[in-house]
């Protein structure tokens, strides 16, 4: 069953849980800026092509979003539309002009730097991802001029495991300055023993890995919580029992973090209705998203979902069975 709070009123709450002050991080930035040879060294970047980056304005905040990975993903109807017909979600597919045999799947964690903060929602694979050449969030940081160090605040919008595997690097914390944030009823179903011999026993042991040895540093939200001022979260079950996903408002201008909410720009959606493989509640995740993008469209406001095609930030046009995805240009530019 979908939890209260997807509407306009809800994103714009001010109740929720106040976060403390984390470190200052000038002189971290200094210090990235006085030695680049030797950040880049220790970051061991070894490929030829850097990492893809994307920088725009929300009002007041400054936003990056990295590319951590790419990959192909099978055949589509497996993992989207798994109670329709294969013909049907590659009809779909081919009048988008998408290929009906596989699907590119993409990773978009993404750093909000406030001014006073420097937050970065999900962590992508990390090192577990680099044999298929995703993991690379740091390296996009680096070459945007953040160093892991910079973060202050690490928000988890749910506890997949390629929105945590970035969280620990060699057994310790790779954001050594910050505290984390995620949402109660998220954290309290990963780690509770019931899942151990369920389907979800895989993930719960990524969750006891990455994120329980950080719980002593994290506060754990609901919906409405507070991140910072101009950021707040707001429940989005359905994908997971308690993804949240956030909205941010700074100087007038509003950008919404769907986080997996919808995974797909055509299939999840056009057809938002259509049976996701990784969502858990199928029914409540359609009714989250129906209820998330009407708000979308409605408002005429940009998303950024971790899953878009890169740089995963665009509009939702309201059709007859769904939305069409239409990617930012310079609205944030001027």
């Amino acid at each position: 069953m979908v939890e209260k709070g997807i509407g306009r009123r809800t994103l714009l709450g001010t109740a929720g849980v106040t976060i403390l002050a984390a470190p200052a991080i000038i002189g971290n930035r200094a210090a990235f800026a006085q030695d680049s040879t030797k950040a880049s060294s220790e970051l061991a970047i070894d490929r030829v092509t850097p990492p893809d980056i994307h920088k725009f304005k929300v009002g007041g905040f400054q936003v990056l979003v990295v590319k951590d990975g790419a990959r192909p993903s099978g055949v589509p109807n497996e993992t989207f539309g798994t109670n329709q017909s294969a013909e049907t979600v590659g009809a779909l597919l081919a009048e988008n002009f998408l290929p009906t045999d596989q699907f590119v799947n993409s990773f978009s964690p993404t750093l909000i730097d406030t001014g006073s903060d420097v937050i970065l929602f999900d962590t992508g694979f990390g090192k577990a991802g680099h044999a298929m050449g995703a993991g690379r969030l740091v390296e996009g940081m680096a070459a945007a001029g953040y160093m892991p160090a910079d973060v202050t605040k690490v928000v988890l919008t749910h506890l997949h495991g390629d929105h945590i595997g970035g969280l620990m690097e060699d057994g310790k914390p790779a954001f050594e300055n910050a505290s984390y944030i995620t949402g109660q009823t998220e954290y309290d179903f990963w780690t509770d023993a019931a899942r151990a011999g369920t389907p979800a026993e895989g993930n719960q042991k990524a969750v006891l890995a990455n994120v329980k040895p950080l719980a002593e540093k994290m506060t754990f939200i609901g919906d409405g919580g507070e991140v910072v001022p101009g950021i707040t979260g707001m429940l989005a079950a359905g994908h997971t029992p308690g993804m949240l996903i956030f909205n941010v408002e700074s100087q007038g201008k509003r950008l919404i973090l769907t986080a997996d909410t919808a995974n797909h720009f055509v299939l999840s959606l056009q057809r938002p209705d259509w049976e996701v493989k990784f969502d858990m509640d199928k029914a409540a995740a359609a009714a989250t998203r129906k209820k998330v993008f009407d708000m979308i469209a409605t408002d005429k406001v940009a998303f950024l979902g971790y899953h878009m095609p890169f740089p995963a930030v665009g509009y939702a046009e309201k059709q007859e069975t769904g939305y069409r995805f239409v990617p930012k240009s310079y609205q944030f530019d001027i």
